[in-house]
């Protein structure tokens, strides 16, 4: 399922991940690219009220944050971190439509091999799928060919979606980290839920082709 397009000094990292089919669609990751800036600004700017209240605290209002001209400064900063081997950015398309990101971060190696996965998936798609395809390709890719041991993901209790979406995945509730992270102007409370190698064995994918909730294109 996972592709390295180059073999670096940071493993894991470019890659393509996928396709799967959901009922969304074809989900497949790939790196960010400069010229997705205007369709990453339109999903942002038309998502505003489902999009904001999940994301952390930033200077400026939505409509700046999210114009056009504000991508090729983040889609820089991903690329770098990435070429460090601290990140691994994706874009989330469905149907080769710019559909979202799902980004890998913090990663360390060492005794530790560890990193953290968040997403955000256009409105217009929720439901169908989507996320749940992407974090399973991404999570299979970390704990494989990127040599990660373990994956968490901290998501806000009031964030029902969201922790359905790793409640499916078989993403473990580890605790609770009081006021953890300013997320819409004030210090918000967040779960912690994690996966290790030992826990998934055979991948998330296969899981998902197994019971049906995706399927190969």
């Amino acid at each position: 399922m996972a592709s390295p397009q180059a073999a670096g000094r940071h493993p894991g990292w470019p890659a393509r991940l996928g396709p799967l089919r959901v009922p969304a669609g074809v989900v497949e990751l790939r790196g960010p690219r400069l010229f997705d800036g205007g369709a990453w600004s339109r999903v942002r700017l038309r998502d505003q009220a489902h999009l904001e209240k999940w994301e952390p605290t930033a200077p400026g209002d939505w409509a700046e944050r999210n114009a056009t001209i504000a991508w090729p400064g983040q889609w820089s900063t991903l690329r770098a971190l990435a070429r460090r081997g601290m990140s691994l950015p994706f874009v989330i398309t469905v149907d080769g439509r710019f559909a979202g990101q799902v980004t890998v971060g913090n990663v360390i190696r060492g005794s530790l091999c560890s990193a953290w996965v968040g997403y955000w998936v256009a409105a217009d798609l929720a439901g169908g799928g989507v996320a749940t395809a992407a974090t399973a390709l991404v999570v299979d890719h970390c704990l494989g060919v990127a040599g990660l041991h373990r994956i968490e993901a901290t998501v806000r209790p009031e964030n029902a979606a969201s922790l359905r979406v790793l409640g499916k995945l078989g993403f473990r509730e580890e605790g609770l980290f009081r006021r953890y992270l300013d997320v819409a102007g004030d210090w918000r409370d967040h779960l912690c839920l994690a996966l290790t190698t030992e826990d998934i064995p055979a991948g998330l994918v296969p899981g998902l082709l197994a019971c049906g909730k995706a399927s190969l294109p």
